[in-house]
């Protein structure tokens, strides 16, 4: 015993002394956060935190490596009488660029091999290459944005910036700063859910800190689903344990957790609670979530055979439908292999074919369901591929580097305008440019937008804002100072709301 309150001593921090004389408090904000039966209280969505949402939850489709918006999305018809010809130096205008072309002696203009098609949509239209024939079904859905950018230029800082809103690691992810802003729609299942979907060109890993919660609470990271063996670690219990002997357990570990925090008033004991208690009902509602065999053969045919198999990107957009009916906030699905730097035809056809008709059928079958309206889906990396070639050039095969000046995303749902494209980019692919076709140097730092482009942080900016969040005050303090997604930057892009 007379160990036990030497412990006591020893960890009586100057603030937890403080603390303690705030028990009332601290218990009060305990049955603040728990209800009767022990489950953490829901977070209901009332229409947003800051404003009225036009979303209330966000699916964000991620293609990480840098699809190529020239090859996909960036119609740009006057480089094929450039074809081989170095890129003009204004044009580059001495931008920096990779160190695996900066040495090569010229850097030849590669216009794209794919077909493309404009598809109407009242006097607006939208250019879709022939590598995404079912993307073109919902192409009306779309808001084309071509002029999204970025400072970094390789992959890791590049995807974590987008990611977290910082190329330095550490920093919570965008499904943290909503789960935090927003909390939970359904008690059974996280705020944050991610999957990894199969590739055949698995390049670049992927970290956990892309969906960690950083310095804020572990309650806020995302989920990460897998596709083999327990959907979640440690979901089933272990053998000769009963559903009935984990419950008991839990609520004796409840009881002594609580103990600990009337002791120390630490909050870092209330998240373990919860935390607890979130993987006890995640036993029961994964795997109904997971099992597609109550999906109809209809269900299917939207997003292709693959989706019955587990681990495709077309099972995962099928399971982000089933995660968004059932509450959940944030699910990301993460599709590597796009950094084409040598066969890019052969990679992006595979990953094109991976990705397609899953992506149109998630569209489809929201709208079916009435649930796009209040759904933002987001699809893009983490920045484009040059208009010039890497190594040898090719008519029907080149490789692209990486090209942070411009590239492609996409949005759809959500109060986001439908059957638009936003921004335009110079003859070349390479620059932002206004309607005359100059050069725009939009700077992220400066108080005063460029209308037409979207930096990462505005597109973060605009994800928030669709949710009901102003930007600008969804803050966590941390060691003294207020932190935020996007920093000190970042402007909603109105243009593109409905």
């Amino acid at each position: 015993m007379n160990d036990l309150f030497r412990e006591t001593e020893l960890m009586m921090t100057r603030r937890q002394l403080f603390g303690r004389t705030a028990l009332g408090l601290g218990t009060a904000a305990m049955a603040g956060l728990m209800r009767q039966d022990g489950f953490a209280a829901p977070a209901e969505f009332k229409g947003g935190l800051h404003h009225i949402a036009k979303a209330k939850r966000v699916i964000y489709l991620f293609m990480s490596g840098g699809p190529s918006h020239l090859d996909l999305w960036d119609y740009k018809p006057k480089m094929q009488a450039m074809y081989g010809k170095d890129l003009p130096k204004e044009v580059r205008d001495g931008q920096r660029i990779t160190g695996m072309t900066s040495r090569q002696k010229t850097l030849p203009v590669c216009p794209t091999k794919y077909k493309f098609t404009k598809h109407e949509n009242n006097s607006n239209g939208v250019w879709v290459s022939e590598l995404l024939p079912h993307t073109a079904t919902v192409a009306k859905e779309l808001c084309i944005v071509h002029t999204a950018f970025t400072e970094a230029i390789n992959h890791d800082p590049a995807i974590t910036y987008i990611q977290s809103g910082s190329q330095i690691p550490g920093r919570p992810s965008l499904g943290s700063w909503l789960s935090y802003g927003l909390g939970s729609m359904n008690d059974n299942l996280p705020s944050y859910v991610v999957m990894h979907a199969r590739t055949k060109h698995a390049e670049q890993s992927l970290f956990g800190r892309l969906w960690g919660s950083g310095f804020m609470p572990s309650q806020h990271q995302g989920v990460l689903l897998r596709s083999q063996g327990d959907p979640v670690l440690y979901l089933n219990n272990p053998a000769g344990v009963t559903r009935e002997d984990r419950r008991s357990q839990l609520n004796v570990l409840s009881e002594l957790n609580k103990v600990q925090f009337e002791r120390f008033s630490d909050p870092a004991i209330l998240e373990r609670i919860k935390q607890h208690e979130m993987a006890y009902r995640m036993q029961s509602s994964v795997p109904e979530l997971m099992d597609l065999s109550k999906e109809p053969e209809r269900t299917f045919k939207l997003y292709g055979e693959e989706a019955k198999t587990p681990g495709t990107f077309a099972a995962c957009c099928l399971n982000a439908r089933r995660l968004a009916e059932r509450g959940v906030r944030n699910i990301q699905i993460f599709h590597r292999g796009w950094d084409a730097h040598g066969n890019l035809a052969g990679e992006h056809g595979n990953q094109c074919k991976d990705i397609d008709q899953g992506s149109a059928g998630l569209i489809k079958d929201l709208k079916n369901r009435g649930l796009l309206e209040d759904t933002l889906v987001v699809w893009g990396g983490e920045f484009g591929r040059t208009p010039y070639c890497q190594g040898r050039l090719g008519k029907d095969n080149y490789g692209r580097d990486h090209h942070p000046r411009c590239f492609t995303i996409w949005m759809a749902g959500g109060g986001i305008k439908p059957g638009i494209t936003y921004g335009q980019t110079d003859d070349y692919g390479y620059n932002i440019a206004d309607t005359d076709g100059n050069m725009l140097k939009p700077q992220p730092g400066k108080e005063k937008w460029t209308s037409g482009t979207m930096h990462i942080h505005d597109l973060n900016a605009t994800i928030l804002h669709q949710l009901g969040i102003d930007h600008r005050k969804l803050t966590y303090r941390y060691q003294g100072r207020d932190f935020r997604l996007t920093d000190v930057h970042g402007h909603v892009v109105k243009d593109i709301v409905a």
